[in-house]
């Protein structure tokens, strides 16, 4: 396996006259937790739209896998490659339950779905890992908000994905909750999976990631762990500070 999952190679998107992003280069590899932050507008939100298939780039590409280039892909065709991705507002169904929505994240892997006992015991490890076992049989819309973020990375996680990118997984969440995400996002890193985070709560940031990316006006500011994030200057000028 190569130990490169995602590489975006000099990545340009712009909206009308904005550069949303600008040029950018970055590698994330297999067995990291990689946050990218910055402030509003910077380019995060764009970045994991080309990376999901929603946004095609003006130049550039991103290769999966190291040499897989998925540049200009379907939305489909780069879930079922196996790089999936939670959305920063949680959209579950609210009709069906807890269970059916992992069951329904399992169909949609990007190998066959498991089928009869392998699928029950695939949801039932789902659900533990990420912690609602005991609310398989409630209907979604009854969840609070944080576990309706949970059901949405045990959507994605059922797939078993190589690639997980997280848009804001905390927002909106208590300090509780928020410690919990933490150590979940964590359970959830192993070798051969590559996790990305997009999110503001920079001390979530400091719990989880391995490296940090912070993207200013399109353009990657700095990048290192995040202690040497936070004493950049330049990232406390533009981002931290505020």
């Amino acid at each position: 396996m190569s130990l490169t999952a995602l590489l975006v190679d000099g990545l340009t998107v712009r909206f009308g006259s904005f550069h949303a992003i600008d040029d950018l280069s970055l590698a994330i590899d297999y067995g990291e937790v990689r946050a990218v932050i910055g402030p509003n507008g910077a380019g995060k939100t764009t970045l994991l739209d080309v990376i999901s298939g929603i946004t095609r780039p003006k130049q550039g590409r991103v290769l999966f896998d190291g040499r897989e280039d998925i540049t200009g892909r379907s939305e489909a065709a780069i879930a079922r490659a196996g790089i999936r991705r939670k959305f920063q507002k949680p959209s579950v169904f609210e009709g069906l339950t807890v269970r059916q929505h992992i069951a329904i994240g399992a169909g949609t892997g990007f190998r066959r779905g498991p089928e009869g006992p392998a699928l029950e015991d695939r949801i039932g490890e789902v659900l533990e890992t990420v912690g609602l076992a005991d609310q398989a049989g409630r209907l979604a819309g009854e969840l609070g908000h944080g576990q309706k973020q949970w059901l949405e990375i045990g959507m994605v996680l059922a797939s078993d994905p190589r690639v997980l990118m997280l848009d804001e997984p905390v927002a909106g969440l208590t300090d509780e909750e928020t410690a919990r995400t933490a150590a979940l996002v964590r359970a959830l890193n192993r070798p051969d999976r590559a996790i990305v985070v997009v999110e503001h709560d920079m001390d979530f940031v400091e719990r989880i990631a391995d490296k940090v990316t912070v993207l200013h006006e399109g353009r990657t500011l700095f990048e290192g762990p995040m202690d040497k994030v936070r004493a950049d200057a330049g990232v406390v000028d533009v981002y931290l500070g505020r």
